[in-house]
């Protein structure tokens, strides 16, 4: 017993660690569900820590809650936000629907804390986890606020960041490479030429429209639910409470948080983390193809494309010698994969707002904040180790554009779809370039051929017919 101590709960006794800062109703949690040792992230503890805070700032100011008391929640929680506490979070993600265990973790730890701060011991509630740190809340309106407070920092310190840059940074490969004249590929096959500018910024675009779709959903994203406690009435919360708690988080974070307006849809659904999930998937959907054209455009050096070389980051085989693999493409490629995973896990947990209250709560949160994390992480990762430095073999490329037989197609509005056709056949059979087939093959003075199948001008558009 000198390991333990005893604390108490509505259902009677429980052991605790003695020298942890949760309580009864964690404990209980930590045996129920020993699921998968996946605990919630950094993030979403510190939103508690601020949500607490917060709350009992409000409190006290509403005159609900001694000034002492406060003092010392509002000091716990400062420390729980800042990541003092983590430790005394051990509770699993896959655990009551509602993130009850998580919100009662919270309250015991930030209770004790502050006991230990009014020189209390642990465990004897001197600042009590329900009367004091859970005034005016709930479970039902606390986590929820925790689920957009937590994917809202971390969209704006972690995702957004990270897509900039790899957008700022595919804009500048593109300049660079204005003057690359590529073969273009549709169906995997050979198509007309293309600017490797355009191609790259075709990507840029993707990761831009990325940013805007994310952005789009944040005025919803900062509309918090708490205030409504238990179903969305607001009942024991005084009028003020949730109001007041949004404008104290705007201001602790400098976000543009708010009270809901309407907290029954709030609590029931959480409808803006999955569009936000939506949203992220679409993302990893752009940097999916992005990272696969990488690396087929990498492919080889001798049996592939060839056209680029990415950077040499890691020995790519345990049994080839000196085979390097595009690692960094992989690793996108992999997280891509996870993040649109995990938007199916929020929009089935979405689903299962049940009258009230949702009640899957927990893994919608896990998903959306690691969907955030993961992929800010690994669009920075493409960029720097990726983008920024891979090199044009510049003589594969121009190689293999003026052996393309489409190229044949800018000659169709002076000889015709058909006998362009004939042109392309001949020269893919011998092996021969389109110029020195089309040349035996009409009327077209030379100068007019070199005019017609330049492929730096094919890539700007428009009909080359004089």
């Amino acid at each position: 017993m000198a390991n333990f101590r005893i604390e108490r709960d509505s259902l009677g006794e429980v052991r605790v660690p003695a020298d942890a800062l949760y309580g009864a109703q964690t404990q209980r949690a930590v045996e129920n569900f020993p699921v998968s040792g996946i605990r919630f992230p950094r993030i979403f503890i510190r939103a508690l820590g601020l949500i607490k805070g917060a709350a009992a700032e409000v409190n006290r100011d509403l005159g609900l809650l001694d000034e002492r008391l406060a003092e010392a929640i509002i000091q716990a929680a400062e420390e729980v936000a800042e990541g003092r506490w983590d430790e005394h979070f051990p509770l699993d993600i896959f655990q009551t629907g509602s993130g009850t265990s998580t919100n009662m973790n919270a309250n015991e730890v930030i209770a004790n804390r502050a006991t230990q701060i009014l020189g209390g011991e642990l465990g004897s509630k001197l600042v009590h986890p329900n009367d004091h740190v859970n005034m005016c809340q709930s479970s039902n309106d606390v986590i929820p606020t925790a689920i957009h407070v937590s994917a809202y920092l971390a969209v704006h310190e972690t995702l957004l960041p990270g897509l900039r840059h790899l957008q700022e940074t595919l804009e500048r490969r593109a300049a660079e490479l204005d003057d690359v004249v590529k073969t273009g590929r549709t169906h995997l096959m050979d198509a007309m030429p293309i600017r490797m500018s355009q191609e790259i910024g075709g990507w840029a675009y993707q990761v831009a429209q990325s940013i805007e779709r994310i952005e789009s959903c944040l005025p919803r994203l900062a509309k918090l639910a708490i205030g409504g406690t238990a179903v969305g009435t607001g009942i024991n919360a005084h009028p003020e409470f949730g109001r007041r708690v949004a404008a104290k988080l705007a201001e602790w974070t400098g976000l543009p948080f708010e009270e809901t307006d309407n907290h029954f849809a709030a609590q029931a659904a959480m409808d803006t983390a999955t569009e936000l999930s939506g949203h992220l998937k679409t993302a990893a959907s752009a940097l999916m193809k992005i990272a696969n054209d990488l690396r087929w455009m990498n492919s080889g050096p001798i049996a592939g494309l060839g056209e680029i070389t990415l950077p040499a980051l890691q020995p790519g085989s345990s049994i080839m010698p000196g085979k390097i693999n595009p690692v960094i493409c992989e690793s996108v490629m992999m997280v891509c994969a996870q993040v649109i995973g995990n938007d199916v896990a929020v929009t089935i947990g979405n689903e299962r707002g049940n009258f009230e209250l949702n009640v899957m709560l927990p893994v919608i949160a896990h998903n959306v904040l690691q969907s955030i994390t993961i992929l800010g992480n690994v669009a920075r990762i493409l960029a720097d180790k990726a983008v920024a430095g891979f090199t044009v073999n510049r003589e594969r490329i121009t190689s293999l554009v003026e052996r393309n037989p489409i190229l044949v197609t800018a000659l169709n509005p002076v000889i015709g779809y058909e006998k362009g056709a004939q042109i392309a056949k001949k020269a893919y059979a011998e092996g021969r370039s389109v110029k020195e087939v089309a040349a035996e093959m009409t009327d077209l003075p030379p100068e007019e051929l070199d005019r017609l199948l330049n492929p730096r001008l094919m890539t700007e558009g428009g009909i080359l017919k004089k």
